[in-house]
């Protein structure tokens, strides 16, 4: 495509098509190399306020998120999300996935602290509804964000339990 003098948006998109391959057949290491010389060429080519270099990071992060690379994603996510809003709306579909993927990285992660779990549950909560709002409570994406907002809050139900148990047990 170089040879034949593409553009660049042309470039993206033919890089773009090629790390969903390789995601589908299980390569998500090449794929992540893509995502992110993609990421990078957006932020490069268009600049951080731009609605294809948002979808990048989005992008981005989704194989970040499959290789559970927790810590990366919400550092980029922390940074693309407020850009998301502000470019695209709170409405638009890649800010409702970009919400939905920091939701994910936040209560996934077993690292994850009580504050971490309680902000997933947040911020999915508030996704949710916007999702269902915009988009219609039977939407595919909806019922996605939906089960992980079910899993996060059980996640923090577990996590206050074990505290509780813990306070009990030093009472003794």
């Amino acid at each position: 495509m170089r040879r034949i003098g593409a553009s660049e948006d042309k470039m993206f998109d033919a890089l773009g098509n090629i790390a969903i391959a390789y995601q589908m057949v299980g390569r998500h290491e090449e794929s992540l190399n893509i995502r992110w010389d993609l990421y990078a060429g957006s932020l490069k080519f268009y600049g951080e306020e731009h609605g294809d270099t948002v979808h990048a990071a989005n992008n981005y992060a989704a194989s970040l998120l499959e290789l559970e690379r927790y810590a990366e994603v919400k550092a980029l996510l922390r940074k693309t999300m407020p850009v998301a809003r502000r470019v695209l709306g709170d409405s638009s579909d890649i800010t409702l996935r970009i919400r939905w993927n920091y939701g994910k990285a936040l209560y996934m992660d077993d690292g994850a602290t009580l504050d971490d779990v309680r902000e997933a549950v947040t911020t999915l909560e508030e996704t949710t509804r916007i999702s269902k709002r915009v988009l219609g409570g039977a939407h595919p994406l909806t019922a996605r964000i939906e089960s992980h907002l079910k899993c996060s809050r059980t996640m923090l139900q577990l996590m206050l339990r074990a505290v509780g148990e813990c306070v009990n047990d030093t009472s003794k």
